[in-house]
């Protein structure tokens, strides 16, 4: 007899609110060996899967999910590496439920594959795992002779510098500020993305893949693009982000304690200020705190005003 179908996803354990909202440890602490297995067999495996098409980097989901349900981990590692170098970081902030997950055939009945969260069971299972997942023996293509220089090490940066390590080029990644990552190292919030995890999949691309990084490197001032080209680069790849905020150009918006959401964030993230005086740069709010903007960026600077004793 078929077993039934279960429409309600396998939960993921979180810091309760009460407890969260006084710490900027990662609120979701992502499934269990047990757990991730009993989601992944949720998969119908469906002859004309919705879900790759709708991946940015075309991971074969159903594959590496099937895989997870049959307790192949190395398996499942493999497939995701193949086309996605940065599954930590995917698998925690990708918006899965209006890509892949969105897709899911299970989402006609009930809940979708939890695909984001086996990702990212399995990204954390293979950074723990080195040997046994074999993501770090990776077999690169021989080199084509040909040098590119990124500039920017954040997600577009770390995605193109992955990929044309895995076609055989050498690749320097420029980066402005002291740490890599773009704005999952100085936007995303500990809670969401810890920098740890940030840090590792930069390290893959650097110990595994051989892409070679230099910080600290303004570019356009230390050295212009031109000269870049000139130094013996055969093409660049500008991957700067939207580092400047905007803002409503309205009375007051100029005084203490108005933040853009760039700035307050970059404090806390980067900076550090959540653990001022340990940290030297402090970040001011009051009891009361409004945040203009309901997005992404709006979310994590209301949590992290939270964090800080908003009301």
């Amino acid at each position: 007899m078929a077993e039934k179908l279960k429409l309600n996803r396998v939960p993921m354990s979180k810091q309760p609110p009460e407890i969260r909202r006084q710490n900027p440890h990662e609120v979701a602490s992502g499934y269990t060996y047990e757990q991730a297995v009993e989601e992944a067999k949720r998969c119908i495996q469906c002859k004309k899967p919705g879900c790759v098409p709708d991946c940015p980097v075309n991971i074969d989901i159903p594959g590496f999910v099937k895989a997870v349900a049959e307790g192949d981990l190395p398996k499942a590692a493999k497939i995701i590496y193949a086309t996605n170098s940065l599954p930590a970081i995917c698998g925690r902030v990708c918006p899965q439920e209006t890509q892949c997950e969105q897709r899911c055939a299970l989402g006609k009945k009930g809940d979708p594959v939890a695909i984001g969260r086996l990702e990212r069971f399995m990204a954390d299972w293979a950074r723990e795992n080195q040997e046994e997942s074999g993501v770090g023996k990776i077999s690169l293509p021989k080199a084509t002779g040909k040098n590119v220089a990124v500039i920017g090490s954040g997600p577009a940066g770390l995605t193109c510098a992955a990929d044309l390590a895995k076609a055989g080029h050498k690749v320097v990644m420029y980066e402005a500020l002291h740490l890599p990552g773009g704005v999952t190292a100085y936007g995303i919030p500990e809670f969401r993305l810890p920098k740890n995890i940030v840090q590792a999949e930069v390290d893959y691309l650097i110990n595994v893949l051989g892409v070679e990084l230099r910080l600290n490197q303004v570019i356009g001032r230390g050295a212009t693009l031109d000269e870049l080209l000139s130094d013996g680069y055969d093409a660049m790849f500008l991957g700067i982000g939207a580092g400047a905020p905007m803002f409503l150009n309205i009375s007051g918006e100029n005084l203490n304690m108005v933040y853009s959401a760039n700035e307050f964030l970059v404090r806390l993230n980067l900076m550090k200020a959540y653990l001022f005086p340990e940290y030297d740069t402090p970040v001011k709010i009051g009891k009361k705190v409004a945040v203009v903007g309901a997005g992404n960026v709006a979310m994590d600077a209301a949590r992290w005003a939270v964090r800080l004793g908003a009301e």
